[in-house]
């Protein structure tokens, strides 16, 4: 299988991503046969920030899974959570 079929069916997840020139951790928006559409987390507002178009062939890693994957992923629902309870509680 293929890097590009697998990443595909990883669509809208979050990941740590490193190409030729950079690494870091977003969701994959789109991914074709000959580029991906990658939107760039900012680690300190964990608001995503910039969507980058990287070739496919450019790309070194990828990680799926692991602790700081997960902590990315609690922190980003955590804020969501507070986010929601927010605006629940001003439409009262």
């Amino acid at each position: 299988m293929r890097m590009i079929q697998k990443l595909k069916a990883l669509e809208k997840a979050v990941v740590f991503l490193r190409w030729a020139t950079d690494a870091q951790f977003g969701k994959l928006k789109y991914v074709g046969e000959d580029f991906i559409e990658f939107e760039i987390l900012d680690m300190d507002s964990m608001e995503y920030t910039e969507t980058v178009l990287i070739n496919a062939q450019m790309l070194l890693e990828v990680i799926v899974s692991g602790f700081e994957v997960s902590r990315v992923i609690a922190e980003i629902s955590h804020k969501m959570e507070i986010a929601d309870l927010g605006n629940s509680c001003g439409n009262l």
